[in-house]
């Protein structure tokens, strides 16, 4: 709610650039999922390899 207000505000203050946001945006989007992607799969990674790491004190836990 808070951007469509922020936006709206551009939009009245300077249409030109709100405009400009407005198209700009989707494509920015764009170039950066990859990137979002990438960061899910190192995120994915390292929750592997910290469950590697806790797989041994989780064993001696249980006993």
């Amino acid at each position: 709610m808070l951007k469509l207000l922020l936006f709206c505000i551009l939009l009245i203050t300077c249409w030109p650039l709100a405009l400009t946001a407005l198209i700009l945006y989707p494509l920015v989007w764009l170039i950066l999922l990859p990137f979002r992607l990438i960061g899910i799969a190192v995120d994915g990674v390292f929750g592997l390899i910290r469950a590697l790491f806790y797989v041994p004190v989780r064993l001696l836990r249980s006993v």
